[in-house]
């Protein structure tokens, strides 16, 4: 099928675009979710009550789990690559997504996240315990109450104390979310960002913010947006998609992993903690982090990479 939108169109069009597919991919989650709720013994009036009170019914935890793989799924995925299919852009050239990096690199990227992650402990922390101005008081307690919320959600859905469960949990909240929210937040909207502004840093950051908003959690606010940038970063050297995915995929699928150990005894750690570690181990962190980007910098670098702004796509194939 030919595309007919002009990869030309302004940034801002192309957005409005892609939240219009994204809205339309959750249309047709929430029509698949009514549509397979009876296997749970939901009814179809009692969605929203399972969705507002989902311990309330004793298949709530696995609708929630599978609703939430479906809305990311289509909104996330299958939206996103619609998008770029009705655009007259090459997608393989877009995300340029056929040609892998060296195994080693994907694998080192992804245990850059993990390394880091003692480090993050301390930005962590400090975010949570962020105190703010009294003029802020209605909003500080309304992002309060939306934190306690979905931490809530976050343990009725967050039962991975069987294999199966596991991979459940591993599907929906590593996989999909790591291909979705890096093919929207890197491979389209940084992507964007950078043709309106003309600086890869400027796009780097703002996808990071907007990565951070929609999670809707301002105490966990600064820490995500720094993985969000790091994933940018990991894009715009790189300039492969599998990149930032495969990183992605660490976080969020560690996490899981350790919340399985947790769950079935294998280790006595509250993964939920905001506490920071210990400065020994968030020094030796830091400095094998920043030690492990400076390589992936270089070696990337070192590798030829597709134009990360369309517009400049666009020039090259003009001058080919």
């Amino acid at each position: 099928m030919k595309g007919f939108i002009s990869e030309g169109r302004h940034p801002f069009f192309v957005l409005l675009l892609l939240l219009g597919f994204m809205l339309i991919g959750y249309f047709v989650a929430s029509m698949l979710f009514i549509a397979i709720s009876p296997l749970f013994g939901i009814e179809v009036l009692d969605i929203t009550n399972l969705l507002a009170d989902p311990a309330a019914n004793p298949e709530g935890a696995d609708a929630l789990l599978i609703f939430q793989g479906l809305v990311q799924f289509t909104s996330f995925v299958v939206a996103p690559l619609l998008m770029l299919r009705f655009m007259k852009v090459n997608i393989d050239h877009y995300l340029n997504w056929k040609k892998l990096p060296l195994p080693t690199l994907l694998l080192l990227a992804g245990l850059l996240i993990v390394f880091i992650m003692p480090a993050n402990s301390l930005v962590i922390n400090w975010n949570a315990k962020l105190d703010l101005p009294d003029f802020m008081s209605g909003f500080e307690e309304w992002a309060r109450a939306k934190e306690d919320e979905l931490a809530e959600l976050t343990k009725i859905i967050a039962n991975f104390g069987s294999l199966p469960r596991l991979f459940a949990g591993l599907l929906v909240i590593a996989v999909i979310p790591a291909i979705g929210e890096e093919l929207v937040f890197r491979g389209i909207l940084q992507r964007q960002v950078h043709r309106w502004s003309g600086n890869a840093h400027v796009a780097v950051w703002v996808a990071a913010i907007i990565f951070s908003t929609i999670h809707v959690q301002f105490f966990g606010f600064v820490p995500r947006m720094l993985l969000g940038a790091l994933f940018g970063y990991l894009y715009l050297w790189s300039g492969n998609i599998w990149v930032p995915i495969v990183a992605h995929f660490f976080n969020n699928g560690f996490t899981v992993f350790l919340l399985y150990l947790q769950q079935t005894g294998a280790i006595d750690y509250n993964i939920e903690s905001t506490e920071a570690m210990p400065i020994l181990t968030i020094l030796i962190s830091a400095v094998l982090s920043a030690a492990v980007i400076y390589y992936l910098y270089k070696q990337f670098m070192l590798t030829p990479t597709r134009p990360e702004s369309i517009a400049e796509a666009a020039e090259e194939r003009q001058n080919q």
